[in-house]
């Protein structure tokens, strides 16, 4: 588990003008997060696109991710829906391989009850050959995952080992914090948050932003880790309003954006998301210049 302490990166998918999957683009990009002090990347979660993702084009980005990174970090896969039967079946047919945990969201659109969230986790535990990351995403899911139930889960299913808690509210994530036994991990899915999280007792963070200022975003993590308040405040201030700017037209708009900014990427997306407006374009661009 202190293989996912620290920072981690949910990964984009770069596409091409054509919007056929940009696998060179792809690869830079993970070279880069190796390079520059990422812990762990995150492949086909949602800032990936992954809704938009045929099996062929997942299998092609599983691919060139584990060929770019070569072992160097642990990874993460993206597996989750709302069909709980769909999820456990994925799981037992998946090529896992070069693969370290499984990140997977509670059911979305369905808005089951706490207990039907606690019998879902359970069978995806009961499935899962790797370690399981629990995401919950009210925003996306619209239904909660509570403190007592993730505690409950936590306490329950032997390898869901944590939870990405991207609920946005830090009184709830510190409530979280103070119920999970010691060795649950607690990972802020909310930039903004990341350091208060983590100096409250989080573990880190799975991070958009992070791949567009990875050695930046991950020091202020490994500091806040250490208790070094001033010095990751720091970092946090001097970044905090390219995390306004990148999510305030959604997410991945906003991070392609700002990574076809850096060179890393041609910056397109797949409908039903578009690209941020000039506007959100311009200002990133100002803030890039500057940072």
């Amino acid at each position: 588990m202190e293989a996912f302490v620290g920072t981690g990166v949910a990964l984009i998918t770069p596409f091409r003008e054509d919007l056929s999957v940009d696998t060179e683009a792809l690869s830079k990009l993970v070279q880069d997060q190796v390079e520059k002090g990422i812990d762990y990347m995150v492949v086909l979660g949602t800032t990936a696109e992954s809704a938009t993702l045929t099996q062929d084009e997942k299998e092609l980005v599983k691919t060139e991710v584990k060929k770019a990174n070569a072992g160097k970090l642990p990874l993460v896969l993206g597996i989750g829906g709302n069909s709980t039967a769909g999820v456990v079946e994925e799981l037992k047919s998946a090529d896992l391989e070069g693969f370290d945990a499984i990140l997977s969201v509670s059911p979305y659109y369905n808005k089951p009850s706490q207990e039907g969230i606690y019998r879902h986790f359970k069978a995806v535990s009961e499935a899962s050959p790797l370690p399981v990351i629990l995401y919950n995403v009210p925003g996306r899911t619209s239904s909660n995952v509570l403190p007592e139930t993730i505690d409950r889960i936590a306490r329950n299913c032997d390898n869901i080992i944590g939870v990405k808690e991207a609920a946005g509210d830090i009184v709830q994530a510190m409530k979280l914090i103070s119920l999970v036994p010691e060795d649950f991990l607690v990972i802020s899915g909310d930039d903004m948050i990341t350091l208060p999280m983590t100096l409250a007792g989080g573990k880190g963070v799975i991070s958009v932003i992070g791949q567009a200022y990875p050695a930046e975003f991950s020091k202020m993590v490994r500091e806040g880790l250490k208790g070094n308040s001033k010095e990751a405040y720091k970092i946090h201030y001097k970044i905090a309003p390219a995390i306004d700017l990148i999510f305030s037209e959604g997410n991945p708009s906003g991070i392609k954006a700002l990574l076809s900014k850096q060179g890393m990427i041609t910056n397109k997306l797949r409908l039903p998301l578009i690209e941020a407006t000039e506007s959100l374009q311009n200002k990133i661009n100002t803030f890039a210049d500057k940072f």
